[in-house]
């Protein structure tokens, strides 16, 4: 079980954008996540008239590897680390460690 997926709100806990908070946007593999607003670049792109696309600088998010995210409380305004919990039916549950409040899913 992924303990960080798509549409959870994060904070950057290391790197230039430490402190930012952005939602994730997709995983692109295994260890790496996009999440939109952080670890922007700028692209040059050629135009290519075949798409229709125009040439230019382009901003970009770039994925940013999981570990230097943490989950955000919103019932503390705080970065968290997020726990599994097992139920009695057999299914797991994302909890913040912290309190132990189960994390719903965006």
């Amino acid at each position: 079980m992924n303990k960080l997926i798509k549409g959870d709100e994060v904070v950057v806990i290391a790197g230039r954008d430490k402190g930012k908070r952005g939602r994730i946007a997709r995983r692109s593999d295994e260890a790496h996540l996009v999440v939109d607003g952080i670890n922007q670049v700028k692209k040059h792109t050629k135009p290519n008239p075949m798409k229709g696309t125009t040439g230019g600088i382009v901003e970009k998010s770039m994925p940013i590897h999981q570990s230097n995210l943490a989950i955000y409380n919103a019932a503390t305004g705080k970065a968290d680390r997020v726990g599994v919990k097992l139920l009695a039916d057999g299914k797991k549950v994302r909890i913040f460690r912290s309190s132990g409040e189960e994390i719903k899913a965006a």
